[in-house]
């Protein structure tokens, strides 16, 4: 991991632990600078985050409090995370939201709205039920200290860098395009920049090997699913996500569908055809339907030319086989 732009902040901070607005801005200016997909990227802790980001991810990791009883959904962008979302929310509360549920919470809210990205104001008692299931993109050094210090569990899912890196290209395009008449991004320019590691969040290969690494030294906290498998096989996959949550299903509910239910309830066809999803709207302005696109595997050989697929592969083989993981 590259140690550039590792900048911390200070101690300095009004009583709430917020970091002052000097302190902020005094980091920013020391931080590297690159030109993003959306807009600029910073990099703090060696991985990119955008400026107005930022200041979310320093009081987070100053204030948040993990209870133990926590999951965390972990994801780089565009692996699968609101799918991921769906499922863990109707695995955990299947007996207070049964699948066949017409009244399900699944189908009157977005995932993103059930499942909240982790935020320092998630430590206030009652602002999400417990146990609360939480999302975050950061890499697994960035976590707050609380979390690396807790019992809680880590749900990680990986998906293949070529497909990744198309579904990002086309939701960047989506967000750019949005109302404000700003020019697409072009492909081989973000892919130059993904390849050089420049990404949200980024580089991917760092990303998914901290979690990784952590998941081969504490499996009974970290689990490491593949989105490939996860298509392949979702019923044994998401059985053994049950078992790993300490939420198994019975002989009984296996008997009634219960899992196929809610594979079914999870679905891109069931998800992206309700009316919330074809037209509500996140509180920081992104369309739900954004969040919707089928995301098949092996989608990135549509998209990209043979050299391309050539040069990512090598980076792939360079950046991870060497620690096991292979797509």
């Amino acid at each position: 991991m590259s140690s550039s732009g590792s900048g911390q902040l200070s101690d300095e901070s009004d009583s709430n632990m917020q970091p002052a607005e000097d302190d902020c801005e005094r980091l920013m200016s020391s931080l590297p600078v690159e030109k993003g997909w959306v807009d600029r990227l910073c990099q703090f802790q060696g991985f990119w985050i955008s400026p107005r980001k930022l200041r979310d991810v320093l009081t987070c990791q100053r204030r948040f409090q993990a209870q133990h009883t926590d999951v965390l959904l972990v994801t780089n962008p565009k692996s699968g995370t609101t799918w991921l979302k769906a499922i863990v929310f109707a695995l955990m509360n299947r007996f207070r939201y049964p699948f066949a549920d017409d009244n399900h919470p699944l189908l009157s809210h977005n995932p993103h709205v059930l499942v909240p990205f982790l935020r320092a104001e998630l430590h206030v008692d009652g602002q999400v039920p417990s146990p609360r299931i939480i999302a975050t993109h950061l890499p697994h050094h960035s976590l707050p200290d609380s979390v690396k210090d807790s019992p809680c569990k880590l749900v990680y899912l990986c998906r293949n860098p070529s497909d990744t890196f198309v579904s990002l290209w086309h939701f960047t395009n989506k967000i750019r395009s949005n109302g404000s008449g700003t020019e697409a991004v072009s492909l081989e320019e973000s892919f130059d920049q993904f390849i050089g590691g420049v990404s949200v969040y980024g580089p991917y290969w760092d990303h998914v090997l901290g979690y990784w690494k952590a998941s081969l030294e504490s499996p009974e906290r970290v689990s490491f699913l593949k989105y490939e498998g996860l298509k392949e096989q979702p019923k044994v996959q998401v059985s053994k996500l049950a078992e790993f949550l300490g939420r198994p299903f019975s002989s009984e509910e296996e008997a009634n569908g219960a899992l196929d239910g809610i594979l079914k309830l999870c679905s891109f066809e069931n998800l992206s055809n309700l009316e919330v999803n074809k037209t509500g709207t996140l509180a920081s302005g992104e369309d739900f339907n954004n969040f919707f696109r089928r995301g098949e595997v092996g989608d990135a050989k549509n998209h990209l030319s043979p050299h391309m697929m050539e040069k990512l592969n090598q980076v792939i083989q360079e950046k991870l086989y060497g620690y096991g993981l292979k797509f």
